[in-house]
């Protein structure tokens, strides 16, 4: 069960409107690493989680905070979006982009001076389920493997992700009222790195799972030949250099072993049967004597 505040997790004020500004806003809300997809990805690995329920908890405790931020977006979004006073008209006059906006009484002027015409046209001034270039969300976006190693490395790299792009965004406006809330985002992304980051920690520490994911399949089924074996494939061998390729593993079951001139395991060379003649490949295909009958 989810219960609503009418107060925000944090403010979604802009000090003006920025219509330009509010399609840059969508890739955090919309896009690949953005809000919508840690909430769902989140609270479907919450929902689906089977581990202790420490672990569930915590992770439906982001799940639910980040639909605080999507909340935050999709408004501030809005707010871009509206019609400015006058004095805002008069103090944008100065930049040409942003005074085709907020001083042309022209809808038209906005949309050739870089506004998503979907926010006019598809939305009505109010924020989409898409990213910067209007790519709806996809829930592919979603992780939740069932395996809590594995889906809390991939939450430290969405987060870090996320932190990156709003960082770069917090660097591409001027609004007071819009850096607050990127500050705030920015801040809460700082959070959500190091509490997956310690919860990689605690799930290794409880012995639940270990490197490499999965760790319960028997390490004997695999070809233990190339287990720990470093593939020299590109021109230079700079990368011998690396921790990756001398010393122990992470896993503490083997060696790195640096191959400078790995060759091929195989004498396939890729060559294919012909196809089924009714699929009307290319070369022509021998007709199969049953089929000639």
């Amino acid at each position: 069960m989810f219960f609503r505040t009418n107060k925000y997790q944090f403010d979604a004020k802009p000090e003006r409107p920025d219509p330009i500004f509010a399609k840059m806003l969508q890739e955090p809300l919309g896009g690949q690493w953005g809000e919508i997809s840690v909430m769902m990805t989140y609270l479907f690995q919450g929902w689906n989680c089977r581990g202790p329920q420490k672990y569930k908890d915590m992770i439906l405790d982001i799940g639910t905070e980040e639909i605080a931020h999507v909340e935050m977006l999709a408004t501030m979004i809005a707010r871009l979006l509206e019609t400015s006073p006058v004095e805002a008209q008069e103090d944008a006059a100065k930049n040409s982009a942003v005074g085709a906006i907020l001083g042309g009484a022209r809808l038209e002027d906005a949309i050739l001076a870089g506004m998503n015409p979907q926010h006019a046209i598809v939305s009505g001034s109010g924020a989409m389920p898409a990213d910067s270039v209007g790519y709806p969300w996809n829930a592919k976006y979603t992780i939740a493997s069932g395996n809590l190693l594995a889906d809390f490395r991939f939450n430290v790299t969405a987060e870090s992700q996320g932190r990156l792009q709003v960082s770069r965004l917090y660097n591409l406006t001027e609004d007071q009222g819009v850096k607050r809330m990127l500050a705030y985002m920015i801040a809460r992304d700082t959070m959500h790195q190091n509490q997956w980051l310690a919860a990689i920690e605690e799930l290794q520490a409880d012995g639940l799972e270990e490197t490499p994911v999965p760790s319960n399949f028997p390490q004997d089924l695999e070809d233990q030949r190339v287990s720990y074996q470093f593939w020299n494939c590109s021109e230079g061998t700079e990368s011998a250099g690396g921790r990756w390729a001398q010393g122990p593993t992470p896993d503490g079951k083997g060696q790195f072993e640096y191959l400078a001139n790995p060759q091929p395991m195989s004498d396939d060379q890729g060559h294919l049967n012909p196809v089924d003649p009714r699929l009307y490949g290319t070369p022509k295909a021998p007709v199969p004597k049953s089929a000639a009958e």
